[in-house]
């Protein structure tokens, strides 16, 4: 078979200031490959994809790859130039069998609310009515039903943290040579749960249904289930929770298997969601947790400072923890990761072992709180670091975050790095000698991507709505464009007036 791989990813948070250009996507093209400047070793699901395809002697015909931190809205012409730069590798290649596209689904751009199903649509005037289409998807997307209307297969990770990519892009290539092969006939519904939230993986309640979605896949005819969790901080109409489902061509049992997951998952949403702490609390707590811990404990507690996310395009870069923490004269502390290349650019020319005084963050906005004037110590620079975030299937997936330092202020270790990240992975402590099992506490500025390494390691985990750019409490989120009416948290049950629950 010829198989066309490629993509496009960014998640748009539509109330982010920090615009999204050409020059913030890490572009990855033929020529690279063919160069050996680039590989797609690190990438999933396109490493997995290649490697199966030609495990299988298909013939691998590569479009491009590009990703770009989450951040705000994507310029008309970024967007547009991607999309050419794809369909026309698409239009000169020899005709194809199957297309596989990694998509994060919540990519908004000037003047396009959907960009994945815009993308999917000209995809589909532009190939052969046999040829299959199909994209994996980040669950933190909006499931349009444009997207779904241009493929034949769409599947989302079931994991927050999402430590299947590998996992479902295996699923999602062999359902699609099965398809091509003409073995199955994929049938797709979606059914709208009427929900918006953040809904960690790791919480019992969910892990149940994920072992619900599992067990409904083992059906007849049933070929996949996803729960689209939604993005929050992209203020679209069709942003919401929902269930899509898959079926060996048929439709009618597609339908009803997903209003039937789609009312199970909204029959939890009050157990579902984030406990989030606020900012006070939450540090105290993790202070008091320390305070009575053994004597002979070596697990951190974690607090993770959900509102900084850069992985929902915050920036990275809010000073109200590390203000908390030295205020509060905390010690034995560490927090990852601060964006401030500024301050990197500093450490790095006074190298390791210098002190100096720099004003560190508050810089992105009024979400990002002061900047703090602090005296510190370099004690680690790596150039061009990548951090790893681990997956349950194949190696870790690699996250260039540019030139990062090791500040010391105060009994306080403090990660900063050039490029916007998450944490993701003790390792960017410990790779910057901070190890993390002798600090006792840990500050990450992540939502939930952080717990699959952390968990192990952890005394305990805080959840924090402190203040910031994403916080993790829905009613605080500004919406617009995206109707809270009919929907919860706004409304408890919006399906009592037509179905009971």
């Amino acid at each position: 078979m010829n198989i066309f791989l490629a993509g496009i990813e960014t998640e748009t948070n539509t109330f982010s200031p920090i615009p999204t250009g050409m020059s913030d996507f890490d572009v990855i093209r033929l020529d690279d490959l063919k160069s050996g400047a680039r590989q797609l070793s690190d990438i999933a699901p396109l490493s997995q994809w290649q490697k199966k395809s030609l495990d299988r002697k298909d013939n691998v015909i590569f479009g491009l790859y590009a990703w770009a931190q989450p951040a705000g809205l994507t310029t008309k012409s970024a967007y547009e130039n991607l999309r050419d730069e794809l369909l026309m590798a698409l239009q000169v290649s020899e005709p194809v069998d199957v297309v596989l596209l990694s998509l994060h689904g919540a990519m908004v751009a000037e003047g396009y609310d959907d960009c994945e199903g815009d993308l999917l649509n000209s995809i589909r005037q532009l190939v052969d009515p046999n040829v299959v289409i199909a994209a994996e998807l980040d669950l933190h997307c909006h499931l349009t039903p444009t997207m779904v209307d241009n493929a034949d297969i769409l599947i989302t990770y079931k994991e927050y943290p999402h430590t299947d990519i590998a996992a479902r892009g295996n699923e999602l290539f062999d359902l699609a040579i099965k398809s091509s092969s003409r073995l199955c006939h994929p049938t797709m519904a979606m059914f709208d749960c009427r929900m918006m939230g953040m809904y960690p993986t790791s919480a019992s309640a969910m892990r149940g249904f994920i072992e619900a979605m599992f067990a409904a896949e083992k059906s007849d005819g049933v070929l996949s289930v996803s729960f689209v969790h939604g993005f929050p901080f992209g203020d679209v109409p069709d942003a919401g929770g929902k269930v899509l489902v898959v079926t060996d061509n048929n439709q009618l049992l597609a339908q009803q298997l997903a209003e039937k997951l789609g009312r199970q998952i909204f029959a939890l949403r009050h157990s579902i969601h984030f406990n989030a702490l606020p900012l006070e609390e939450a540090l105290q707590s993790a202070v008091s947790l320390i305070a009575n811990a053994p004597k002979n404990n070596s697990q951190p507690v974690i607090v993770a400072d959900q509102s900084d996310n850069s992985g929902g395009g915050a920036p990275s870069d809010s000073t109200f923890a590390l203000r908390w923490l030295l205020d509060h004269q905390v010690k034995d502390a560490a927090i990852a990761i601060f964006y401030d290349p500024q301050v990197v650019k500093l450490a790095i020319a006074a190298g390791v072992g210098a002190e100096l005084s720099v004003r560190l963050g508050g810089k992105m906005g009024v979400t990002s709180g002061d900047p703090l004037d602090i005296n510190v110590a370099v004690r680690a620079i790596k150039k061009n670091y990548s951090h790893r975030f681990p997956q349950e299937e194949g190696e870790p997936m690699l996250v260039p975050i540019g030139d990062t330092v090791a500040l010391a202020c105060a009994g306080i270790d403090i990660v900063v790095s050039s490029e916007r990240s998450q944490c993701l992975s003790p390792c960017i402590f410990d790779d910057l000698n901070i190890p993390s099992t002798k600090r006792q506490l840990l500050v990450v500025k992540s939502s939930q991507h952080f717990y699959g390494a952390f968990a192990p390691i952890a005394h305990e985990i805080i959840y924090m709505a402190g203040p910031g750019a994403v916080p993790p409490v829905m009613q605080k989120i500004p919406y617009q464009r995206m109707s809270t009416e009919g929907k919860f948290p706004w409304v408890d049950n919006p399906f009592q007036m037509t179905t009971p629950e």
